[in-house]
């Protein structure tokens, strides 16, 4: 029997007790779709937690403390349909190499596996969210990518083909299904350097498909296209040509890859937001019809202020945790 914390295979690329610069931020990011199609769940570990209105305005005075700001992003989508992110001050993260609490929460790693501990309360209506979700990885890709010129931010795809298991006692949920795992760090805030970017991984029958296309301030682009195998091998490929998706109702711009002369298409909109956008999308990629998680993110929209006046309503903070 292996004991929480226990060492991976190998180790991590971002440990959880890495050190975080002033104004910088450090993010475990998972997410799942059930086998039935059913649900689905997203789960962010933040140090220095970058959509924080809280971090934004502490940056306004001077270089910010981001362990000041962490928070562990909760989002359940299909029925029933939860969000919980709470800002948390210093104090409230414990770091060790394998185990990273976040207040009442955690992620630590038993064996092989990651174990993601939730004790959230959920917003805007506040409600206990209460679970535990099982990521097992398998082989993971451990080669870092850098996404501006600069080198300030890291991207690490560890796990883009893995399972989760997921089950929760409040609100009552179980369920499997494919899952994907990957890490970000970086040393200033992401809308000091990017406009924009499009986001999305699929499933293929021998591995995964991840997509990156960024617009930097500088005036430059990135556009990465990744094929994993089950070994854990990455292949770096020529990116497929850009399609265009539907806006959402908050005219977020959407829009990923295809092979050529395919379509790809909004098979349901998770998130909605002033400045991203959550969504499950069918396509074509390398010869194989294929369906997976897509994210849009508009950082011109989130710096306005009027934007992160309205985020506390989804993003309270815990004063005294």
């Amino acid at each position: 029997m292996s004991r929480a914390g226990a060492q991976p295979p190998a180790p991590l690329p971002l440990p959880f007790d890495v050190a975080v610069p002033r104004d910088g931020y450090a993010w475990w990011y998972a997410d799942a779709l059930s086998d039935d199609g059913a649900h689905g769940i997203t789960l962010i570990a933040f140090l220095g937690s970058v959509f924080s209105p809280y971090y934004a305005f502490a940056r306004y005075r001077g270089p910010a403390d981001p362990l000041n700001h962490v928070a562990l992003n909760v989002s359940l989508y299909g029925r029933p349909r939860r969000w919980a992110l709470t800002d948390r001050g210093r104090g409230a993260a414990r770091q060790e190499p394998m185990r990273l609490e976040l207040g009442p929460s955690s992620l630590a790693w038993d064996g092989e596996t990651l174990v993601v501990s939730v004790r959230e309360v959920t917003a805007p209506i506040p409600r206990r969210l209460q679970g535990e979700v099982r990521i097992t990885p398998g082989p993971m890709n451990r080669r870092v990518f850098t996404l501006d010129a600069a080198g300030r931010h890291r991207w690490c795809p560890m796990a883009p083909a893995c399972r989760a298991e997921v089950a929760f006692e409040a609100p009552e949920l179980r369920w499997s299904g494919s899952a994907y795992f990957d890490c970000n760090w970086g040393d200033r805030p992401l809308e000091r350097d990017f406009v924009d970017w499009d986001w999305s991984r699929y499933a293929l029958k021998e591995g995964a498909a991840v997509l990156y296309d960024t617009r930097r301030r500088d005036g430059s682009r990135q556009s990465l296209a990744l094929r994993f195998d089950r070994a854990g091998g990455v292949e770096q490929v020529p990116p497929p040509p850009f399609v265009p998706l539907p806006p959402t109702l908050w005219r977020v711009t959407r829009g990923t890859q295809a092979d050529a002369g395919a379509s790809a298409t909004v098979a349901r909109t998770l998130e909605d937001t002033p400045f991203y956008a959550r969504s499950v999308v069918r396509s074509r990629l390398f010869g194989q019809d294929v369906e997976g998680v897509h994210e849009s993110l508009d950082l011109d929209r989130f710096r306005a202020l009027p934007i992160r006046l309205m985020l506390p309503f989804k993003v309270p903070r815990a004063w005294f945790a």
